[in-house]
């Protein structure tokens, strides 16, 4: 069975400059797919491609086993990092036209949109027009513009910059609930928290190559544990000592303790034991945001 959207070998040159270079990965059906980069590493050009915004100067992209074509459109949703509503149009207005070019009908459009209106609890928007609304709220209503259509496939850019921690989660629910119907999303984020908890596969990309790419759990089990949580309830003398400890911090209820070798932490805790009572112990697996910095560099991020 053809997957919703394969990407390979897909390469984009403008003039001497190549933005892309042989990327290839692939988004299941009811997936939240991570594609990260840096800044300038390749990630908007590859999404501009997905949606046919460009076109690929080598490889194939194909939805379903089909290459791009007008009839897609429907299929297609797209999210922007740079929000894109009208300000001086309400919400209504905008929103069903916006699902109409898409193939929609406008009454299906109008159910489609109160429903999301009613479901991020904001019926009243109907008939605001976007200059009227929070930052947090336009980027609500440029999120239902993006699914109002019912697309198959959607492209997130940013999905979640800008917003309060209680709009985030609504936001991150509300993706989640999309991949349970069987949406295929394709996200691009430089929070990589969200990354974690929301995809299972990821493809990292650093001056338009792919540097790493697969199951998050999966790569992070090749990347040493280089970290040890230590909560106690007094204090633990000595740590520095040990050998293959790099280095001691205190923490408000103990203390991180960097090391070289897994072979330390056992070290750590007995040491811990005989000072005071543990209440916490943890060998740390690298976060996502530690590997990015390893792979491609804190220079730029």
């Amino acid at each position: 069975m053809s997957k919703p959207l394969v990407l390979q070998q897909v390469v984009k040159q403008f003039g001497e400059k190549t933005a892309v270079d042989q990327i290839s990965f692939q988004v299941e059906e009811g997936e939240i797919y991570g594609l990260l980069g840096a800044n300038g590493a390749g990630k908007t050009t590859t999404m501009r491609m997905v949606l046919g915004l460009i076109y690929p100067d080598g490889g194939e992209i194909t939805y379903n086993g089909k290459p791009y074509g007008k009839e897609l459109q429907r299929e297609l949703g797209y999210l922007p990092e740079e929000r894109g509503l009208y300000p001086k149009v309400k919400v209504s207005d905008q929103i069903i036209y916006l699902a109409k070019l898409r193939g929609m009908p406008a009454a299906e459009a109008d159910k489609n949109l109160r429903y999301w209106l009613d479901r991020f609890e904001v019926p009243e928007y109907y008939d605001k027009k976007i200059e009227e609304l929070s930052k947090g709220n336009q980027q609500k209503m440029g999120f239902i513009a993006a699914v109002v259509h019912k697309p198959k496939i959607v492209i997130m850019d940013e999905a979640f910059s800008g917003l309060d921690p209680v709009n985030v989660e609504l936001l991150k629910a509300t993706v989640k609930e999309l991949r349970d119907q069987g949406t295929s999303i394709l996200f691009s984020t430089h929070r990589m928290e969200h990354v974690e908890e929301l995809c299972r596969n990821i493809t990292i990309l650093d001056r338009s190559k792919t540097v790493l790419q697969g199951n998050i759990r999966e790569i992070k089990k090749r990347y040493p544990r280089e970290e040890v949580l230590l909560h106690t309830t007094g204090e633990v003398t000595g740590l520095e000592s040990i050998s293959g400890v790099d280095s001691v911090e205190r923490k408000e209820r103990g203390y991180l303790v960097r090391i070289s070798e897994v072979a330390a932490a056992k070290l750590i805790l007995r040491k811990a034991m005989e000072d005071s009572e543990v209440e916490h112990f943890e060998i740390k697996e690298p976060t996502l945001n530690q590997i990015f910095i390893k792979e491609v560099g804190e220079s730029n991020e």
